[in-house]
């Protein structure tokens, strides 16, 4: 037996199937457990999603405008610290991934919204 079927069982087990349908151009929130100290607290993320990669390593790449700074964060899907993922609206891209968006502000960085 090669490594390659090995390495998808293990991969199939620990993948989580909890996490919603998402796509780049989404408004995603993460809640995120952290850990300060000997106390764990839940700490929300909301943004647009910018990027996806796939694969036993899938993550999602989230942007936000915070205090009139961009604020970007990697999130592996499969982490056991993200403890809940919520789709919060769709828009309509042609693109797969929206780094263009790291150059645009105001009114030029908004996305049309999907009807549904």
């Amino acid at each position: 037996m090669s490594i390659s079927p090995i390495m998808a069982k293990v991969a199939e087990k620990l993948q989580r199937k909890d996490i919603p349908q998402i796509s780049p151009g989404d408004t995603v929130r993460v809640q995120v457990k952290i850990k300060e100290g000997d106390k764990e607290r839940v700490q929300a993320f909301e943004g647009v999603v910018i990027a996806k990669k796939g694969g036993p390593q899938a993550s999602l790449t989230v942007r936000k405008i915070s205090f009139g700074q961009g604020v970007e964060r990697i999130f592996p899907l499969n982490s056991k610290v993200i403890d809940k993922i919520e789709h919060v609206r769709s828009s309509r891209v042609r693109r797969a991934k929206l780094f263009y968006l790291r150059g645009l502000k105001g009114k030029s960085a908004r996305l049309r919204e999907v009807e549904s």
